[in-house]
């Protein structure tokens, strides 16, 4: 699974973590993440964020 970047703040959504303080589990690709998720550093939503090259 591929780590999307915000490029807002720079933080890293790693698949293999999740964001389980926010609900998503380990193991969630960022297109399963709902549409109202939001960056966890700096609140900007999933348009901000780009694939980690």
């Amino acid at each position: 699974m591929e780590k999307w970047v915000c490029t807002v703040c720079g933080y890293v959504y790693d698949p293999q973590v999740g964001d389980p303080d926010n609900g998503i589990k380990p193991g969630t690709a960022f297109e399963d993440i709902p549409d109202d998720w939001v960056c966890p550093e700096c609140g900007v939503g999933k348009e901000f964020f780009e694939k980690d090259e």
